[in-house]
């Protein structure tokens, strides 16, 4: 697995790296001492421009190459997420509630490398932007950048970014031209009925029996409304009312998410999900209210970046340890921000055997954090060759 030589070099410092960051997490936009320490390292580089604060606090490393050429975006998350670490690492959280369960230490560990090694080499024409973003868990940092400048302030022309994956081979990559992770939209209904005493529902307007229909009927929208081949999770997630056996209560409250693809799956869910809260409310004589949140557009690689990015992970992990479409899953990412306001690809990078994402157990594999830069070295490269 051909690491490039200068990276493996300062492995071992990279390794440092993501277990400091790893021993420090912050949540959301407050990612300010991650980023301080992202900015000091770019500094330690001789990066040509850092500026922070951008979507908050999301930082941007500007690297000129040799001679004329256009500016290839690099993106990694930095926020952890809010849960208890349980890996006894002598490197594990440092901070109470919060860990980082996802791995955003170590692709920031993998930018930073990459970072270091096109800082010192240059061996490649335009600028590389080196994108460091805060709330990728929640809060849409991917849209606050844009919308704070990102790409035409720093005039990038494409961006890529990649994630670890539990369970796929270490050091392998996989990829899909076209939608790859899903759009996330939350619903919240709440049923306000009228309370009793369980002994006479005849004097009530019940609120459970209302949500059990709503619940059940909101199912029929997969079943029912939709074509198959159109990708779609609608989950309920939560169910809360009553307090007492024998008393009905006022109200009820349901939430879940939904997961879908393409444009006109998720407006149909939106516009059905609204019959369905109208008329059941009519039915069962209760109000309902629906409040319908779209987050995170769907996750959607440029068919070309793609196909160009897998040429320069073959040439990492070789031909059989590149899946060039390896389909699409129902998670979501706000990277997708980024790919709707330029062409470019997102990639999964194998972690090998260890717990899951979002689990209290997992902890980032240190030995792929040069693999990753390596990638990210060599898109640069091979994206914009050096002027002879």
């Amino acid at each position: 697995m051909p690491v490039l030589n200068r990276i493996a070099d300062f492995a071992d410092q990279m390794t440092e790296w993501r277990r400091h960051l790893h021993q420090h997490p912050e949540l959301g936009f407050d990612c300010h001492q991650t980023a301080a320490f992202v900015a000091d390292r770019l500094r330690d580089f001789g990066v040509d421009e850092i500026h922070e604060g951008i979507g908050r606090t999301g930082v941007v490393g500007i690297i000129r190459g040799r001679g004329e050429g256009p500016t290839i975006g690099l993106r990694a998350d930095m926020d952890a997420l809010p849960m208890t670490e349980t890996t006894g690492a002598p490197w594990a959280s440092t901070v109470p509630g919060r860990m980082h369960a996802c791995g955003h230490d170590g692709h920031t560990t993998m930018l930073l490398g990459a970072a270091k090694y096109l800082a010192e080499t240059r061996n490649f024409a335009g600028r590389v932007a080196l994108i460091f973003q805060p709330a990728e868990e929640n809060g849409g940092g991917g849209d606050a950048m844009v919308r704070d400048g990102l790409m035409d302030r720093f005039d990038i022309a494409r961006v890529f970014a990649m994630h670890n994956n539990p369970g796929q081979a270490m050091g392998s990559f996989q990829t899909t031209p076209g939608p790859i992770m899903a759009a996330v939209d939350t619903f919240e209904i709440h049923v306000q009925g009228r309370g009793g005493h369980g002994a006479m529902p005849h004097l009530t307007a019940d609120p459970i029996v209302a949500a059990v229909a709503i619940v059940g009927a909101i199912q029929t929208i997969s079943s029912r409304n939709h074509h198959t081949a159109d990708d779609l999770a609608l989950s309920v997630t939560q169910i809360h009312t009553g307090s007492a056996d024998n008393i009905v209560p006022d109200t009820a409250y349901i939430c879940g998410t939904v997961r879908t693809f393409a444009p006109h799956v998720r407006d149909m869910v939106r516009r059905r999900m609204t019959q369905i809260c109208d008329g059941q409310g009519a039915a069962y004589d209760v109000a309902v209210r629906l409040e319908y949140q779209q987050g995170y557009p769907a996750t959607v690689n440029d068919p070309d970046q793609t196909a160009f990015a897998v040429s320069v992970a073959q040439e990492i992990a070789g031909t059989g340890g590149v899946h060039p479409d390896a389909g699409r899953e129902m998670g979501a990412e706000d990277f997708s921000y980024m790919l709707n306001a330029r062409p470019g690809c997102y990639l999964f990078l194998g972690q090998g055997d260890s717990a899951g994402v979002h689990h209290p157990a997992y902890d980032f594999n240190d030995a792929i954090a040069p693999i990753g830069a390596s990638f990210f070295a060599r898109l640069v490269e091979r994206a914009q060759p050096a002027s002879l």
